[in-house]
């Protein structure tokens, strides 16, 4: 195990979507994602550690994208900072 950049302690220095197995969906059935040092009550499931004072960044890798991401009629949604 080694101390990752997103967490206390992990198999792997990066987070990763097999983590996001039980996401708590919203009403229309999306999955928010959490960034924070700490994870908001009840979305633990939902949540990827930051280090408070580092920077960080995302990523969307997309396997086999359909054609509204080609012709660019849909894109993922901003982040949002959430209080």
């Amino acid at each position: 195990m080694l101390s990752g950049r997103f967490g206390t302690k992990r198999n792997n220095t990066y987070p990763d979507a097999k983590q996001f197995t039980a996401c708590v969906t919203g009403v229309w059935g999306t999955c928010d994602v959490y960034f924070a040092p700490k994870a908001p009550q009840g979305m633990e499931n939902n949540w990827l550690q930051t280090i408070p004072g580092k920077s960080w960044f995302t990523v969307l890798r997309m396997y086999g994208p359909l054609e509204p991401w080609i012709d660019k009629t849909w894109r993922p949604g901003e982040i949002e900072l959430v209080e």
